[in-house]
């Protein structure tokens, strides 16, 4: 069934990603050397993994060891994501600078919270069928 919280918490995971990708800023330096932005290699595998995965997981509605494995990874490439801009931008001088354009990584924190809702709902799914399929 694909009309289960958990598609909801999954959707809303992509589109806060999807979101970080449409407005995530050119973070430039005091000199005026670019110090991060969206078309990196990096940071844009990163977001294209977590896109895709959520993707997936929403696809594999019917089972639900695999859509609970794949939230594990999105939730694992969003930690790395968030580990990228932490250390981009404490790597950066100037403080102006990093206040001005910190704020793109609270988006793989919200992002990681719906992953985290979104599997335990997939949990409590799976115990319900577990329990009724006892009674049989």
């Amino acid at each position: 069934m694909i009309q289960r919280i958990q598609t909801i918490y999954l959707v809303v995971s992509a589109i806060v990603i999807g979101a970080l990708f449409m407005w995530f800023p050119v973070v430039i330096g005091t000199d005026g050397s670019v110090i991060m932005e969206r078309s990196e290699p990096l940071i844009f595998g990163l977001i294209f993994i977590s896109i895709a995965l959520a993707i997936i997981s929403i696809l594999s509605f019917k089972k639900r060891q695999l859509q609970f494995v794949l939230n594990r990874l999105n939730i694992i490439s969003n930690f790395v994501l968030l580990g990228v801009f932490v250390y981009r931008l404490l790597t950066l001088s100037g403080e102006t600078i990093v206040s001005e354009k910190g704020i793109g990584v609270l988006f793989p924190i919200i992002s990681i919270v719906f992953l985290v809702l979104a599997n335990k709902a997939i949990k409590r799914d799976e115990d319900l069928v577990k329990s009724v399929d006892r009674l049989r």
